[in-house]
């Protein structure tokens, strides 16, 4: 989401009126066919309680996008404060609009939205820093990232935690495209180029409507496809105790959304977990 893709005019079509790509907008898309904000708070709320045995207050979400997984803590509890931070201002700008505009007076005025480097972001210390969506995957090297890893230590309070996703399984080094069907859309990603020798990945997705008009490209992210064993190493390096939460799954296979901690994980063609890194 930490992309600076701006959209271009639309044109009308042969019969004078707008196809549903050109009237639609890709970030509300995104919110829609990405996020669950609800169960991601979830997560870290029941999560911080449970290894710390107190509510966490304050969050600070890295790589924030649309501000919307900071205006779901917001709404957790009277006394929960958050520090967004992305250095996109468009997508701030979009986020303020749609999203905190939504907020109460007082609810608007517990988030401090920063367009900012997470590398150089500047605050006091909290209780939790997320780095969710893949989104620190743009940080290709290992220097780069024990940087920004060393940092969010630091930026934590002395029993904080840092709270990451990840994904991966033999598919996802793969070069294809996989389709969801979302409410009035399909959300398309696809896994455009893998280089194995760097680890380097271009990844699109994309947006397809009923009446055949697609959004192509609405975003475009150049990652490196780390390792859970690269991340928890590095992280161990920056001075967190990492642990691997992986999803459970139902009686038919599929994932349930419950992550436990574990030290074994299955080998999947595509998994999601989330690392649990206490200072």
């Amino acid at each position: 989401m930490a992309k600076n893709i701006r959209k271009k005019k639309s044109k009308k079509s042969a019969n004078g009126k707008q196809s549903m790509a050109e009237l639609a907008d890709k970030y509300f898309l995104y919110e829609q066919a990405v996020q669950c904000v609800e169960s991601e708070i979830d997560f870290v709320d029941e999560t911080f309680q449970k290894l710390r045995n107190r509510n966490a207050q304050t969050l600070r979400e890295d790589f924030c996008g649309t501000i919307n997984t900071s205006c779901e803590w917001i709404t957790r509890r009277d006394t929960n404060i958050a520090y967004s931070v992305d250095i996109d201002a468009e997508v701030l700008a979009w986020g303020k609009q749609h999203n905190i505009a939504k907020l109460t007076t007082d609810q608007a005025q517990r988030i401090n939205v920063l367009n900012s480097d997470v590398l150089n972001v500047d605050i006091k210390p909290v209780d939790t820093v997320l780095a969710m969506n893949f989104s620190y995957w743009l940080l290709k090297d290992r220097a780069t990232m024990k940087n920004y890893f060393r940092r969010v230590y630091h930026g934590l309070k002395k029993d904080g935690i840092f709270f990451l996703d990840a994904f991966g399984g033999y598919e996802s080094f793969q070069e294809m495209e996989e389709t969801t069907k979302c409410d009035g859309f399909t959300y398309i990603w696809d896994q455009s180029h893998y280089n194995p020798i760097t680890g380097d990945a271009t990844l699109y997705i994309h947006f397809k409507f009923k009446d055949g008009s697609r959004m192509q490209n609405a975003f475009s992210y150049h990652w490196r496809l780390w390792t859970l064993p690269e991340i928890c190493e590095m992280l161990g390096e920056a001075g967190f105790k990492p642990t691997v939460y992986w999803e459970g799954t139902d009686e038919d296979g599929e994932g349930d959304g419950i992550f436990s901690p574990t030290t074994e994980g299955e080998a999947d063609a595509g998994w999601i977990a989330y690392i649990v890194a206490e200072k």
